[in-house]
């Protein structure tokens, strides 16, 4: 087995990914303090081809050079736009037809391995701060939250993991 170079990867270019068909998936970063992070989300975005990501709060916007060295030129790619309430972007999302999704721990909050994606339908997935998580307030204010099954003695995930999961997890529902 050999691996493949990157020109034999087929690979969509930036105006080939503006243009093709998106994920009706939404991610939106609810005051992210790492900017490698940032970047890596926007990598993954990239990846599914995720239809936009808000960047809410104090989670930095690009250019910035710590968010390219991890999002590698996916902030040219993906759509982004800058929120300085989450809240407020949740209500208008909603007011919009798409449904909210705060991925945290919470009461109630159904298991990601358990969630069924309604046909037709957007979603936005909501990820939260490093250490406090999504805030109470967008919590109290989304239409669902989903939790990713832990099994170990860590309480979390790094928030790029986490968005790597939930978006795999969200493609392959939506796309299956």
């Amino acid at each position: 087995m050999r691996k493949l170079k990157n020109n034999e990867l087929e690979r969509l270019n930036v105006e080939e990914f503006k243009e093709a068909q998106k994920t009706p998936l939404i991610i939106v970063l609810d005051n992210i303090r790492s900017l490698n992070n940032i970047g890596s989300v926007f990598r993954t975005a990239d990846a599914f081809l995720i239809e936009k990501i808000y960047l809410c709060g104090i989670t930095a916007t690009p250019p910035h050079k710590d968010i390219h060295k991890t999002a590698l030129g996916a902030t040219e790619s993906v759509a982004w736009e800058y929120a300085e309430d989450t809240v407020s972007l949740v209500e208008k999302l909603k007011q919009d037809d798409v449904v909210t999704v705060a991925i945290e721990q919470a009461e109630n909050a159904t298991m990601l391995n358990e969630f069924q994606i309604e046909s037709g339908k957007k979603y936005a997935v909501i990820f939260g701060n490093e250490v406090k998580g999504v805030k109470q307030k967008v919590v109290s204010s989304v239409d669902k939250v989903i939790e990713i099954p832990q099994y170990g003695t860590k309480h979390s995930l790094n928030i790029s993991v986490s968005a790597g999961v939930v978006v795999w997890d969200f493609f392959a529902k939506m796309k299956g």
